[in-house]
This record gives structure tokens, C-alpha cells and sequence, in this order.
């Protein structure tokens, strides 16, 4: 299948004209909206949403990542396979944890250009018909390959800050819970939080943190927004308290 991991959001003609392109050049494969809302502009905080939520899809699959604030400017176009996954977007950073956090690692600057190509949506020109390729079982021309550390920033294995809210006010960190012990306190906005199992282990109003079903550390509130009760976006940093 191809997952598509990108900022557009579902209203106006980016992401369907994207999935017009893939449904043209791939007709038989499946094309999932994983992420339609990744936080705009923001590869530094894709990078570890990529990362946790390509686990459980089986290899093979093919993840076309973009949030593109370079667009039409020098930086690279790529291909990465990490895992026996494919991954296909801008050189910005966010395929950093991917590469960081794998085992297998492969990568590949994209040097063909279609006849036409937008010098503002390199998501539906130049990524797309990539991906296509890749999830038809076909590795495209025009490709050279590159070393895959070079697709990594100087970002830390795990982000201690919050990289998505989520439409019910939880808010989701770039934080692996394999990487910190169930007895960890998180600190945010001079308030300490305790971790819980799920949100019948709370009361109700009561903000906890816990390990979401994609293995990162999120902070929510029982029947409640963590987002608005302790003032939280993308960027809001956490501590963790031993």
C-alpha cells in the first residue's frame, strides 16, 4: 500500500490531486491518508511521527512523506528503505528518525524530472510518480545513491517535545516509551504528571501520561483536552522527572 504523510489537509485539491496521480499510475495499489494534518511546515516534528507510525505496516509498503517548506529550492528530493519500507520525500530532515532508528538502511537522491514539474508541488510531480513506481514492485530510473546518515540533522534520537495534538486535545511526543520506565514523571509548564496504563486508571479532569498505541509517550486527560487544560502544541517542551 502507499501511506501518505503529509501537511496539506483534506480540504482544497492538494492531497486529492496527489492521490489522482497514484491512483493513475498505480491503479491496484491501496492509498491510505495516514496523516493529512502533520504539522505544517514543521519536518522537524514529521521526522518522528514518520518514524513511530511506519512500524507496524508490513514491508513493502511505501510512505510518501511531505511536509515541504523548501519546495523548488536546492534541497534534495530522495528515496529512502529502511526496514524493507520504502520512503519517498524532501532532503529536510524528515526521514531523520526513520534512518536514526533503523536497523537496514538504504538510500538514493532522485535525480529524474518529469517534462512538467510545478516548482511549488513536488508532491504531485516529482514524489508521486516515485512512489508509484516503487509500490508497483518497479525501483524507478533516475535515482543515484547516497549515503543514508547524510539524511540525518543534528536532532536527538528522541525529541522531548510535543509534535502532534491530536483532534481530541491529547498531545503525542517525540519521545519512544521503550526509551523511559513506567515510574517517570513528565514535567510540562511547571506541572508534573504521573503515568498511567489508559484513561480509566484516572479520574476524570485528571492529565497523566502514557504509552500511545504507536509506542510514544503521550500526554493526555481523562474525558478532556490536554491541549487546552496545560497549554500544549506542537513544540511545547517535556522533562522527564526520574
Amino acid at each position: 500500500m502507499i501511506l501518505l504523510f503529509t501537511d496539506f489537509g483534506l480540504a482544497g485539491p492538494y492531497q486529492g490531486q496527489v492521490k489522482a496521480v497514484l491512483h493513475r499510475l498505480a491503479p491496484s495499489q491501496t492509498v491510505v491518508d495516514l496523516f493529512a494534518d502533520a504539522p505544517f511546515g514543521n519536518a522537524k516534528a514529521g521526522a518522528y511521527l514518520v518514524s513511530a507510525y511506519s512500524r507496524e505496516f508490513p514491508t513493502g509498503s511505501v510512505f510518501l512523506c511531505v511536509v515541504d517548506p523548501g519546495v523548488g529550492s536546492e534541497r534534495r528530493a530522495v528515496i529512502v528503505r529502511a526496514d524493507e519500507r520504502w520512503f519517498v520525500g524532501p532532503d529536510n530532515g524528515i526521514f531523520h528518525a526513520v534512518v536514526s532508528h533503523a536497523s537496514t538502511c538504504d538510500a538514493w537522491e532522485i535525480t529524474w524530472r518529469p517534462e512538467k514539474l510545478s516548482s511549488s508541488f513536488h508532491g504531485r510531480d516529482l514524489f508521486a510518480p516515485m512512489a508509484a513506481d516503487l509500490a508497483r514492485g518497479h525501483f524507478p530510473d533516475g535515482t543515484q545513491p547516497i549515503e543514508p546518515e547524510e539524511l540525518r540533522h543534528e536532532w536527538p534520537d528522541d525529541l522531548n517535545e510535543v509534535v502532534y495534538v491530536d483532534h481530541f486535545g491529547n498531545a503525542i511526543t517525540g519521545v519512544r516509551a521503550d526509551s523511559v520506565s513506567d515510574g517517570v514523571r513528565l514535567q510540562v509548564d511547571g506541572k508534573q504528571l504521573s503515568w498511567a496504563s489508559t484513561f480509566s486508571e484516572v479520574s476524570p479532569g485528571e492529565a497523566f501520561w502514557y504509552e500511545n498505541a504507536n509506542s510514544l509517550v503521550e500526554i493526555a486527560v481523562n474525558q478532556g483536552s490536554a491541549s487546552a487544560q496545560l497549554g500544549l502544541q506542537v513544540g511545547s517542551a517535556i522533562k522527564l522527572l526520574e
